[in-house]
């Protein structure tokens, strides 16, 4: 067969798509309460706090889920863990539609967020360790713009919805992928990585040998044989000498995407053009729409530009730009410029997000740490993205009340973000490697304790 000796890109590109599914349900769930949240608000009478826990209370599901989801995925596989957060996705997008009151919704949204967590550590994690260096970071990257296209698809819905003001309908559409995944994950294989580390090698060179070919093949898993027979896999080794560097990189990009504004800024968009422009329900989602539209243009970008400039140039180039959008951004709300001008800068800001920190963080997240340690480091950094992501989207609320009775203005919250964004830039510079083209066995080496003090 071709594939013997070149590798299939298109299986593994096809396989890659598969387990995106999972960063699509991630999107869309995470994003469809957006929508949804005007017609919550007015159905139930919710106060700025309860919005807040609202919009943040799947969040809340995704910082308990890191917790065992690197047991659970080092324990049942890459793809059992994503076909059980499947599984949970079709049960609580049914169990949301069907709440009779916030305490119910809420509660079923803290369980869809244990789904989002366990698909947002297992989805890129899978397609890191199946893909071929050359391509890892495109195929990676098809993860985040699964998760905008799920986000997009969201405010399609809402929209669809807004006229009649049926909430209920945009929660339970989620639950057509979910069962869409389930399917899905029978017709791939497991992770190879996974497989060698649970020592059935000959398993792992088959996918591996489709994959990139016998002879890219028989060189990984040897690269494979040798740095997990290093590797302990403890939480202590997690901490030990070199691989804390990788955790203290991973774990500070992870937690600065949540406090670069990405999360808040998408999630309140309704309500900020609302405020900018006085614009109702219907217009603000569909501005909102068109943002998410733009998210998915910019994705792609990253997608191309991923493997050809790197990692890191996008990082610096969307941090810097970050900075400039939310000083922007404040400034047009804090002077109450045209609403024009306050769109614009949620634009820009979405543009250099998407091509940046967005993507980035995830997959440099899923590329530094050796096999044994991926699920416990992975876990780590996830967690580290849910904890940021819920507290700004919890101060966020309270932030722009308390903003605008003492300034009168929601302007200078964003001001808050665009300082987080210029340490990012500087974190960037100063501590992030570059790992375009580089195997995952060869990064997991810069970390050995004898190359972390070179």
């Amino acid at each position: 067969m071709a594939y013997v000796e070149r590798g299939d890109r298109w299986y593994v590109s096809l396989v890659s798509i598969v387990a995106a599914v999972g960063g699509f349900l991630f999107g869309y769930d995470l994003a469809v309460v957006s929508g949804a949240i005007i017609f919550l608000q007015k159905q139930f009478s919710l106060n700025p706090y309860q919005i807040g826990f609202a919009i943040g209370s799947a969040q809340i599901g995704c910082i308990f889920a890191p917790f065992f989801a690197g047991a659970v995925v080092d324990r049942w596989g890459r793809k059992q863990t994503l076909w059980a957060a499947a599984l949970l996705f079709a049960i609580t997008a049914m169990g949301t539609a069907f709440s009779r009151n916030m305490t119910e919704f809420n509660w079923f949204r803290i369980v869809t967020g244990v789904a989002i967590g366990l698909a947002s550590v297992v989805s890129p994690m899978y397609i890191a360790e199946i893909s071929p260096a050359a391509i890892r970071g495109r195929l990676v990257g098809m993860n985040q713009f699964a998760i905008v296209i799920g986000a997009m698809s969201s405010y399609g819905v809402s929209y669809v919805f807004s006229s009649s003001g049926n909430w209920r309908a945009m929660f339970a559409c989620a639950a057509v992928p979910a069962l869409g995944l389930m399917i899905g994950l029978f017709f791939i294989p497991e992770s190879p990585r996974w497989l060698a580390e649970k020592g059935r090698f000959e398993d792992a060179f088959q996918v591996m040998a489709r994959v990139e070919g016998r002879t890219s093949a028989e060189t990984e898993i040897a690269a494979m044989r040798e740095t997990i027979a290093t590797e302990t896999g403890s939480w202590d080794e997690l901490l030990g000498p070199g691989i804390r560097m990788a955790l203290l990189v991973g774990v500070a990009l992870c937690f600065l995407q949540g406090w670069s504004g990405g999360a808040a800024v998408n999630f309140y968009a309704p309500l900020i053009f609302q405020k900018a422009s006085s614009l109702g329900a219907g217009r603000a989602i569909l501005e909102t729409l068109l943002l998410n539209i733009s998210s998915l243009l910019f994705t792609t970008v990253a997608l191309i530009l991923v493997d050809v400039v790197g990692r890191r140039p996008l990082l610096l180039i969307g941090a810097a730009g970050m900075t400039v959008a939310q000083l922007s951004l404040g400034f047009c709300l804090y002077r109450n410029l045209p609403g024009i001008w306050t769109i614009v800068s949620v634009f820009a800001f979405n543009m250099f997000f998407q091509i940046s920190i967005g993507p980035v963080a995830w997959l440099v997240l899923s590329e530094i740490f050796p096999t044994r340690l991926r699920g416990k480091g992975q876990s780590v950094g996830t967690l580290a993205v849910w904890v940021s992501t819920y507290l700004s989207n919890q101060f966020l609320g309270p932030m722009m009340s308390y903003f605008e009775k003492t300034f009168g203005s929601v302007g200078p919250v964003f001001w808050v973000f665009a300082a987080v964004c210029a340490f990012l830039f500087v974190f960037g510079w100063k501590m992030v490697p570059e790992t375009k083209q580089r195997g995952l066995e060869e990064i997991a080496r810069w970390w050995q304790p004898e190359r972390s003090g070179a």
